[in-house]
């Protein structure tokens, strides 16, 4: 999907050198930047993408929209990278941390017209970045990890500047019991929280929003294979195959010549052996229910059915892993291997439902259910696909709380913080390395005074009434995103996670140190037709 094209041609010829080269990185961050300056905060606004099949993707979530935007200048593809970092590292924050990377450039470009040599500048804004993620860890506060309200209060903070904050309650509940349920101690002090293979979103269109669920199991979108079979089973035994239930065939390219009809008797004869062989060996365990990745054969299907055995075939094998976490049961890669110790007796109910036109398994009523499915109902697609966005957010915050369990205030109190006790440091810098590092205490303004302008009040004055009460030590002021005030974040309850506030630091000085470096751009010789490729930008427009 390639949706608005914005091209930033990086100036004549295919070569850029010293000066022109830092020019036109600076100018094509600061591009991206503002693109997605006004997703910040509560009071966002949505960008409609378009692609060329005419689908579209309505969305505030910073990483989304820069992921279907075509660029064609090579820093602006890399500063789209950092929403991808930010995005798999901590799961939000990914607006943060490019408004700040555009800032920081910009604002090293008075420092490059005082002609202090990049290297200088570099070092000042390292030395800044340490300070800054102290200061962080200063104004932070540890969270009890098991209190409900306290982590539901910040999951909402998360959801708060999205499109579901008209829900945030349900969105809060739905990724904080996922997270639970997935979360997983390996002993020695280690846990595991992966919800990116063991929470799966199920979007089903239709019904309402306030309809969505956390099922405390494994839902499929699969019915059973032979019509006859029991579609509601109590407290079911459950197995898991990883191989086929038909007869296996010779290797490729087996000519059989038969020249008596009584030899093709006995091929037919042989087949239904194996595959009873098969049957024989599951029945043997007497389970209730048996679902394989791959085919189950007619005739399979019939000796199953007889011994009253309900049958899946063909599920996804990430779908049958998360069976294996809910119910307890152990994959097995053949029917001839299997004991009493692979089944799963986990589960409380497989049952077959229909939800608008479709068939949907379920395998609920877990005891200990170590995956779960979430299943979100809404009016159309396009609202489903923002919803599921928004709850990995909140579900990535979270996560990121119970391996870091510690909270900055949000609001943009933090970066405020960071910016006035960095400007107070600065006078303690010697020589010139003082005007970069305090660029950096001037770009993490950016952060508050965006959400100003986006909750449209007037940033100069706002911006000074919150300067002066941090100067008076108020660490926790921020602003509200509504109404564009100053509260203080301990009574207006907004609080971020410390990983994403140092994550978002961390990667916006980093690269902005890396473009930077970069004092030539050259367009590189494409491997087909030996002439200058696009690397530079300077063919393409």
């Amino acid at each position: 999907m390639q949706a608005p094209v914005v091209v930033m041609n990086t100036g004549s010829g295919d070569r850029q050198v010293g000066r022109q080269a830092q020019l036109s990185n600076i100018t094509a961050a600061k591009t991206v930047a503002d693109i997605i300056r006004s997703c910040l905060g509560p009071k966002a606004m949505l960008k409609m993408l378009l692609d060329p099949m005419g689908g579209i993707v309505l969305t505030n979530d910073g990483h989304a929209i820069l992921r279907e935007i075509e660029v064609a200048h090579p820093a602006a593809k890399s500063m789209i990278e950092l929403a991808r970092t930010q995005d798999e590292e901590v799961g939000d924050g990914t607006t943060t941390v490019i408004i700040l990377a555009g800032e920081i450039l910009a604002l090293s470009l008075p420092q490059l017209d005082r002609h202090i040599h990049p290297v200088v500048i570099i070092q000042a804004f390292k030395r800044a970045l340490s300070d800054a993620l102290k200061i962080i860890e200063e104004v932070s506060v540890p969270v009890d990890i098991n209190n409900t309200d306290q982590m539901r209060q910040l999951i909402g903070s998360s959801i708060g500047t999205k499109f579901t904050s008209r829900w945030s309650e349900l969105m809060c509940d739905l990724a904080l019991t996922a997270v639970r349920t997935v979360s997983f101690d390996m002993g020695g002090g280690k846990k595991e929280v992966d919800i990116k293979r063991y929470a799966r979103v199920e979007k089903i269109p239709g019904g309402e929003i306030e309809d969505c669920k956390v099922l405390d199991g494994v839902m499929l979108n699969k019915d059973i294979t032979h019509p006859k079979m029991r579609r509601r089973i109590e407290n079911p035994r459950i197995m898991l195959l990883d191989c086929t239930l038909e007869y296996k065939k010779g290797e490729s390219q087996t000519n059989i010549e038969i020249t008596k009809e009584e030899d093709w008797n006995r091929i037919l004869q042989i087949e239904e052996e194996q595959v009873r062989a098969m049957c024989d060996s599951i029945v043997a365990l007497k389970p209730d229910l048996v679902i394989t990745e791959k085919g189950v054969s007619d005739l399979a299907q019939h000796f199953l059915l007889n011994h009253n055995i309900t049958a899946l075939r063909r599920v996804r094998k990430s779908d049958n892993n998360r069976i294996a976490r809910a119910t307890g049961a152990t994959i097995v890669n053949s029917v001839f291997d299997l004991t009493e110790h692979d089944i799963g007796t986990q589960c409380g109910l497989f049952e077959i439902s229909k939800i608008g036109d479709e068939y949907f398994t379920f395998l609920t009523k877990c005891k200990t259910p170590r995956a779960c499915t979430i299943l979100l109902r809404g009016p159309s697609k396009d609202i489903l696909n923002e919803i599921d966005r928004n709850l990995m957010d909140a579900m990535s915050v979270a996560r990121n709380v119970i391996f870091h369990p510690y909270l900055s205030p949000g609001g943009g109190a933090t970066e405020m913080a960071v910016s006035v006790r960095l400007a107070a440091k600065a006078k303690e810098v010697e020589g010139v390395a003082q005007w970069p590092y305090k660029a950096i205490a001037e770009a993490m303004e950016v952060i508050p005074r965006t959400l100003i302008q986006n909750s449209g009040s007037s940033p100069i004055r706002v911006l000074t009434q919150l300067r002066a009460k941090h100067v008076e030590g108020g660490s926790t002021w921020g602003i509200d995103g509504d109404a564009g005030k100053i509260v203080d974040m301990k009574d207006f309850g907004v609080w971020e996670p410390q990983a994403v506030k140092l994550q978002s630091v961390k990667t916006a000085v980093e690269s902005a140190c890396l473009l930077l470096r970069v004092d030539d751009i050259v367009g590189a010789k494409s491997a087909k037709t030996g002439g200058v490729g696009t690397g530079g930008g300077g063919d393409e427009d």
